[in-house]
């Protein structure tokens, strides 16, 4: 993925990453909590905090919420939540559940550390306007401490419904318990889990589509594809750090031994936006080269992690709008139209918007307005527009 870091052009990329951190110590004190908060309903809240900038016509919080680690074990997960100012309509406001792209696998890595997260969630004003409030799950282990599940589908999908879950508990937002989710690349990943996971984990939801744009969806030729490229090797770097962490499995199954400094400095740096190249964070050698020792996708346990992260297990029930851009790099058009069959072959409407000449980076701000339109009719319940074939 192309990317942006957080940093002072004086710095360099690498630098100004590795020093974005906890503003203040009271900053810090938010997202660490005592075994004693976390038990309790998953999505209730512990703890918010109001931005001393939100968006025009809106309040935004910083919210610490519980969840459900992946071992079934209670977990505090941080993000924001956004409402319009002025009295909720009397039915209540719906929910827009937003996932965001990836920004690393660090702690310091949560976009609700960032001053002015708002910029980075594509369709945010045209969502406000339209009387929907946001709910932006940073992931465990972002914000709050412990291991990032980088593209584990069951705990990206249970953060994001939980952050919904939060939404409604909060009295001053006026949500109720409809909302559609829309996520891009990781976030998309993480949309498409939280479609497949609702009706299990959060039958108190009513979850009514799924908007994606780029998702990460077929793993295994995803990684194929990519790991040649700079940006493509970043990305397995991340996934390696994690899932060599949550799974329990040494990463001298498959990373060649000079290469282990270079992964962790990668995993140890964050991605604010992903727009522009990671150039200087890839001057470490080792990862510039063949630093596997052999083909992810057929090395056990490797191969089973990434057939089990990948999403279409399961129907979510409800609609999707796909958008893909034609000159994405990183989640290739041919990848992203053999999922869109896939769920055609599920039955779901499927609205695909395709994005001539449009990069990875920009296909989620290239289609964030037909997107908020979907989400909106969905909302009205307006039949669902369908690109599928049958």
């Amino acid at each position: 993925m192309r990317i942006r870091t957080r940093r002072t052009a004086s710095l360099g990329p690498m630098l100004a990453a590795a020093a974005l951190t906890f503003a203040t110590p009271a900053a810090a004190q938010f997202y660490d909590v005592d075994p004693s908060e976390v038990r309790g309903k998953p999505g209730t809240v512990i703890r918010i905090e109001a931005f001393q900038a939100s968006p025009r016509g809106a309040q935004a919080y910083r919210v610490l919420y519980r969840s459900v680690g992946l071992d079934g074990e209670p977990i505090a997960v941080s993000g924001t939540v956004i409402h319009p100012l002025g009295q909720p309509p009397a039915a209540g406001r719906n929910v827009v559940a937003w996932a965001h792209p990836t920004t690393g696998v660090a702690r310091k890595c949560a976009p609700s550390l960032w001053p002015r997260m708002f910029d980075e969630i594509p369709g945010l004003d045209e969502m406000l306007e339209r009387g929907y409030v946001i709910a932006a799950t940073d992931y465990p282990g972002l914000g709050t401490a412990g291991i990032h599940p980088y593209m584990i589908g069951e705990s990206e999908g249970r953060a994001v419904l939980d952050a919904v879950r939060a939404a409604v508990a909060m009295p001053e937002t006026g949500a109720i318990a409809r909302f559609a989710v829309w996520g891009h690349s990781q976030g998309g990943h993480a949309a498409l889990y939280a479609g497949e996971l609702a009706h299990r984990y959060a039958p108190d939801l009513a979850l009514l589509g799924v908007a994606a744009a780029a998702p990460a969806s077929y793993l295994g030729p995803l990684f194929e594809a990519d790991i040649n490229s700079t940006d493509g090797r970043v990305l397995a770097a991340y996934a390696l750090w994690s899932w060599s962490s949550v799974y329990r499995v040494p990463l001298e199954t498959v990373l060649r031994p000079q290469a282990l400094p270079a992964l962790r400095k990668v995993a140890s740096d964050c991605i604010e936006a992903i727009n522009q190249a990671l150039g200087a964070l890839m001057a470490e050698r080792p990862l510039q080269k063949a630093f596997l020792k052999g083909d992810l996708t057929k090395i056990e346990p490797w191969r089973t992690f990434i057939a089990r992260n990948t999403p279409g297990h399961a129907p979510s029930g409800v609609p999707y709008f796909l958008a893909q851009g034609t000159a994405d790099q990183i989640v290739r058009p041919a990848i992203a139209a053999r999922f869109m069959q896939a769920l055609c072959q599920q039955g779901a409407p499927v609205r695909f918007v395709s994005l001539p000449g449009t990069s990875h980076t920009a296909v989620a701000r290239g289609s964030a307005r037909a997107a908020v339109a979907w989400m909106t009719d969905r909302f009205a319940g307006a039949p669902p527009p369908d690109n599928c074939r049958r």
